[in-house]
This record gives C-alpha cells, sequence and structure tokens, in this order.
C-alpha cells in the first residue's frame, strides 16, 4: 500500500530529531558550566607571613574582604539563573596592618591597634560574617515563595582568653528557623517555644516557571473488527508537542496557560484528514477568596526574612561588642601579665644584688654565714615567681596574637614578643553618670533587647496567618478554552472536509472562538472540627505571650547587670585607691631601711623583707589596676556603648578593613 511508505519512515525522522536534540542539550550544559576562576597574580605578604593564600581566590580576597552581596547583583544573562554560583575561599593571610606594627622583632601593640586588628583578622568575626549573606539569601529564597530556613542569632566564641562573655538572643537555628507546619523539636532559644514561626496557609512559588512535552510514537496493532478503521492492521504516528506555563501571585491567585498539539498519521481509510492535527489552548485563573487570601498570608515568609535581616545585623554587632569587650579583657591580662614581669624582674634583680652584697659582707665576717643562705633562698623563690610570671606573659601574648590574626602558623610570630604601649597609670574615677540614665541607655543599645523585639513581630506575624488558617478554602476560578482542528484530506476516504489544511490554521481555529469553552465556578473545602489548624493557632498565641514575658524578663536583667556592673567599678576603684596607698607605703617603708642599712642599723633580711613586701603590694596594684579596666569595660558593654567609647564602625567591621589609623 502506497500510503503506508511515508508513515514508515517517521520513527527515522524522530531518531533524527532526537540526535540534534541530545546535541543541543550538550551545548547547553557546557554553556550552563561554571566558569574557573583564573589565578590572580599575588599580592606580597609581610615579610614575617608565610601563610600561603588560596590561588584561587579573588585579587580582592587577598587584600580585603570581598563584599558578600556581589553574587546577588542581577544578571541580564538569563543562563545565569541557572549556573551554580561560587563563593571565594576565605583568605588567611593576616592584614597588612599587622606588619606596620612590628619593630626590632617585637610587636608593639595599642589598644586600638589590637582592636582594628581583631576587626580585620578575628576567625569569630570572619564566621560571623557570613551570617549577613545567609540573611540575604533568605530574602531571595522567600521573594520566589521558599519557606524561612532561619539565621543565626548567637555569639561565636571560638577565641580563647578574656572574659569569655556570651551573650545576645540566643544561639542556634535563630529567628524564623522552623517554618508553619514544620513540627521539629519545638525548642527555641533561651527556653522560648518558636516552632510556629511562619505556620498558616501554603505558598505557592512566584517564580514563573514552563513545562514543555514532546515525542514521537509509532503504533503498529492488529484489529480483531475491521468495521472502525476498515484494515486489518492499523499504523499510527503520533507527534506531540504540549506546553504549560504557570505562576502564581502573592494574592493567592494563579494564572496557567496550556498549548497542547498533535499532529497524528494513519493508514486507515475510514479517517477523513491525514494527517490529523489538533491544536488545544486553556487560560486558567483560581483566586482564593479566605483562607490564603492577600498578601499578609502569601508574603509572610518574605517579611520574616526581611526581619530576620534586621536580627541578623543586630546579630552581628553583638558580635563586634562581644570580640571588642574580649580584646580589651585580652589587652588588660596583657598589660598585667607585662607589669608583673617587670615587677618581678626588678624584685630578683634586688634579691641577687643583695646577695652579692652579703657574700662580700661574708667574707669580711661582717654578718653570719645564715643570712647569706636566707638570701639565696629569696633568690631562688623570687627566680621561681619571675619564671611563673614570665609563662603567663607568653601565655596572654599567645591569646592576643591569637585573637588579632587570622593565622599563627608562622614560627616567627609564634615567638615574636608582644609589648603593650598603653598602661593604666591614670588616676581612677568612680561613675558620675547617674544609674538611671545608664539604664536607660541600655534598654535602648544593648542587642538582646533588639534582637527579642524583631522576634517578638515575626510572632505576631505568626499569630495573624494562624487565624487566616482557620478559615475555610473557598476559591473562584475561571478557564477559557478553545480547540481547534485541521489537516489534509485523506485521498482514501471521499467524504470531504472544511478543516484547514496547514498548522497555523488549526491554531488560528483554537483562538478563534469557532470552538470555545468556558467556565466559571466556586470551590469550597471545609474541614470538619479543624483541629489541627486550631492547635497551631492558639499555640502561636501561647509563644507570642511567652515571648513577651521572656522581654520583660530580659530587661530586668540588664537593669541588673547595669547595676552589678556599676558596683563592681565603683569597687574596682575603691581597690585602686588602696593598692596604690600599699604601695606608697611599702616604697616608703623600702625608703627607710635602705637608709637605716645605710647607717649601720638595719640589717640586708630586713631592707630584702621590705624589697619584697613591696613587689607584692606593686603586683596587686597591677591586679587591682587590671580589674578596674575590666570592670570599665564591662559598664560599656553593659549599657551598650563599647563600640562608642573606641569609636569603632559597624561597616569597617562588616567589611574587615578598618579606615581609621590608630597606630599614633
Amino acid at each position: 500500500m502506497n500510503y503506508s511508505q511515508p508513515n514508515h519512515r517517521k520513527p527515522d525522522l524522530a531518531k533524527c530529531a532526537q540526535a540534534a536534540a541530545a546535541i543541543l542539550l550538550l551545548q547547553v550544559n557546557l554553556a550552563f558550566a561554571v566558569e574557573p576562576v583564573a589565578p590572580p597574580p599575588a599580592t606580597p605578604a609581610p615579610a614575617f607571613q608565610q601563610t600561603p593564600v588560596p590561588d584561587s581566590a579573588p585579587a580582592k580576597a587577598r587584600s580585603a574582604q570581598i563584599p558578600f552581596n556581589e553574587m546577588l547583583r542581577p544578571s541580564r544573562n538569563p543562563i545565569n539563573a541557572y549556573r551554580g554560583a561560587s563563593v571565594a575561599p576565605p583568605s588567611l593571610a593576616n592584614s597588612l596592618r599587622l606588619d606596620s606594627l612590628v619593630r626590632d622583632g617585637k610587636l608593639y601593640l595599642s589598644l586600638h591597634n589590637a582592636i582594628d586588628l581583631a576587626l580585620e583578622n578575628n576567625l569569630d568575626l570572619v564566621i560571623a560574617r557570613y551570617n549577613i549573606p545567609i540573611a540575604q539569601m533568605d530574602i531571595l529564597r522567600t521573594q520566589a515563595g521558599g519557606s524561612v530556613r532561619g539565621v543565626n542569632t548567637g555569639v561565636v566564641s571560638g577565641t580563647p582568653g578574656g572574659a569569655g562573655v556570651a551573650f545576645g538572643g540566643g544561639a542556634g537555628a535563630g529567628a524564623g528557623g522552623t517554618t508553619g507546619g514544620a513540627g521539629g523539636a519545638g525548642a527555641g532559644a533561651s527556653g522560648l517555644v518558636t516552632s510556629t514561626l511562619g505556620t498558616g496557609t501554603s505558598v505557592s512559588t512566584y517564580d514563573p516557571y514552563i513545562q514543555a512535552q514532546t515525542y514521537v510514537d509509532h503504533l503498529t496493532q492488529l484489529l480483531p473488527n475491521q468495521t472502525l478503521y476498515g484494515i486489518p492492521v492499523i499504523h499510527e504516528n503520533t507527534f506531540l508537542g504540549n506546553f504549560t506555563y504557570q505562576e502564581a501571585f502573592p494574592t493567592g491567585g494563579s494564572l496557567q496557560v496550556a498549548w497542547n498539539n498533535e499532529r497524528q498519521t494513519t493508514n486507515s481509510p475510514n479517517i477523513n484528514l491525514n494527517p490529523v492535527l489538533t491544536s488545544y489552548v486553556q487560560v486558567y485563573m483560581q483566586q482564593q477568596l479566605l483562607a490564603g487570601f492577600g498578601f499578609g498570608p502569601n508574603l509572610r515568609y518574605l517579611r520574616i526574612a526581611k526581619t530576620n535581616q534586621k536580627v541578623s545585623d543586630i546579630a552581628f554587632r553583638a558580635q563586634v561588642i562581644s570580640t571588642v569587650t574580649q580584646i580589651c579583657d585580652l589587652y588588660w591580662d596583657l598589660v598585667s601579665a607585662y607589669d608583673d614581669e617587670q615587677v618581678q624582674e626588678r624584685s630578683v634583680a634586688f634579691a641577687t644584688e643583695t646577695l652579692n652584697t652579703s657574700r662580700k659582707q661574708l667574707e669580711l665576717q661582717a654578718i653570719p654565714e645564715m643570712d647569706v643562705l636566707k638570701a639565696e633562698a629569696e633568690v631562688a623563690n623570687r627566680q621561681q615567681d619571675l619564671t611563673v610570671s614570665r609563662t603567663n606573659l607568653e601565655l596572654q601574648e599567645l591569646y592576643m596574637k591569637n585573637a588579632i590574626t587570622r593565622s599563627l602558623d608562622n614560627p616567627i610570630l609564634q615567638e615574636m614578643p608582644v609589648v603593650p604601649v598603653d598602661h593604666i597609670g591614670n588616676p581612677v574615677q568612680a561613675i558620675s553618670e547617674p544609674v538611671q540614665d545608664m539604664i536607660a541607655d541600655a534598654l535602648k543599645n544593648r542587642t538582646e533587647l533588639q534582637e527579642s523585639s524583631l522576634v517578638l513581630q515575626n510572632s505576631e506575624l505568626s499569630r495573624k496567618t494562624a487565624r487566616n488558617a482557620l478559615l475555610p478554602a473557598l476559591s473562584v476560578y475561571g478557564f477559557y478554552a478553545g480547540t481547534g482542528y485541521g489537516g489534509t484530506a485523506n485521498p482514501l476516504n471521499n467524504t470531504g472536509t472544511n478543516a484547514p489544511g496547514g498548522f497555523g490554521g488549526t491554531v488560528e481555529n483554537a483562538l478563534n472562538y469557532s470552538s470555545p469553552e468556558y467556565q466559571v465556578g466556586l470551590q469550597l473545602s471545609v474541614p470538619l472540627r479543624n483541629r489541627i489548624a486550631k492547635a497551631d493557632q492558639y499555640r502561636t498565641e501561647l509563644e507570642y505571650r511567652q515571648s513577651q514575658v521572656y522581654l520583660e524578663e530580659l530587661k530586668k536583667r540588664i537593669r541588673i547587670e547595669v547595676r552589678n556592673a556599676s558596683y563592681a567599678l565603683e569597687q574596682g576603684s575603691s581597690r585602686v585607691d588602696a593598692a596604690r596607698k600599699a604601695r606608697d607605703l611599702a616604697q616608703k617603708t623600702l625608703d627607710i631601711m635602705q637608709k637605716e642599712q645605710k647607717l649601720g642599723v638595719g640589717s640586708n633580711q630586713q631592707t630584702l623583707s621590705s624589697e619584697h613586701d613591696l613587689a607584692l603590694a606593686e603586683s596587686a596594684l597591677v591586679t587591682a589596676e587590671t580589674a578596674y579596666e575590666k570592670a570599665r569595660i564591662e559598664v560599656r558593654r553593659a549599657t551598650g556603648s563599647i563600640l562608642e567609647e573606641y569609636g569603632i564602625s559597624i561597616a569597617d567591621a562588616k567589611a574587615g578593613v578598618v579606615e581609621a589609623d590608630h597606630s599614633q
């Protein structure tokens, strides 16, 4: 039969089409592949730094932190939506500021220098910086209708040393970490339950998408009855091409456009068209009227994500406050260890000088040998104290270098002494600011209160969306559809036809209202008893009230912290005054004993004992002054003003590059 030959060639054409499609997909995959980053020229490192910078890191990553929103810039290339984005490896090279503070093999460090180096190099801050773009990714995700993954509100405390103050709204998943209906453990930070944050009706994806399906099909079938097709064996070749466009809207509505096309050939003489062309177009729209209606329920994830971004910024500020507080404590611990080591060195030198004098006097038989033995024992004891003091100083130096660097792999840097430039020395002053003013500043500045207030806003939003989810699901919908038929008249069938012969005419018939179908209707879904939604709604109320109580408790705790810090500073000032008086008295006693010894009235042992009392008094004064400085820092931390105290810019902390120069 002549009509069967062209039909049997269709599978060969289909294979050619499939091969062409495979080649096209291969080219697309090659285009979508992530392009490798060419290694830039190396930036010269400081002389004592030997830590290699990863070759794959971009040039900016070697000197300054790359802005994390670099990858968020919109691209005009549509292919970029399907390409993976890579984050540059972190730079482990210490900032150039560190090299500028090295002189004669020693690191000379002021308090401001230590703070600036920590803002540039401290790894706790480096880790915390990543939370900022993570929060931005939540916004990008929720703009497309995705659920909230949450942000971290805790303080990273991996740097050893210092007071180790840990504070903040909480640690872990953070605000909005649990999405509506997800369940989970249900435990939040600080004893709060936050499992219903974001609860409500389901949210559709707002990124439109296209679905396409095409295939070529061949069918050969023995027919037990020839009445319908008029032949014993039927051969059918079908080519199908269907396309669907779908998009959801924040109002709770959606749109779907479908376009289905089919071309079919057969060897049956009873079919009046061969090939038969079919085109079907449908536009379907739907809008929720009760549950899931409006921007509130459908944009809740985006609103939570934007609030969480504010929480993330505040949490980063809390991280900066924590790190600066720790650096200040570390610095004054270093000063204390350095000054104490100086005191012990003077004490050993004095004891050694006394021992040498005693030995000369023994040779002249002016003193008994027992006095020399006592002097030797005193030298040994003071050398032991000096050893303890030196090792403590080395430990504090190591703590400080670890806190202000990104890498300590270089042996030269590991062994480099750190010389503190700032010393206390100034008269201490008690707090002149009224405590009530300090408490007011703390209630305004403390990051914990700011975070808790924002989290409370998320809880308030969840209350509203949970109430909306209680309503029945009622939607209005409507669609319009048109169908077009066409094809070429079958030469084996003489019945005739008025169908268009080409595909264009078939599509035109589908769109010209010649064969329309339209429908408008309502869909109602009413859950009986509605216990799940009711339980979730009431749980949001409980969690909201719990968060309110926690906020008040936090305010009470901050008031106590401020008063406690104020008391500690007042006590520290009194201790310093007492320690200075004791040091001055010990100095006068030593001066008197030295004069008496020159006049031949006093003995070496009495003078040595007086000098030992002076060394103890000086060590006690160093301890008291250090405690006072730490108490003053705690007051600034408790009132939330420590960043302003040292002129620290959050923008510099985020960038990892301090613009101000405190080296002078």
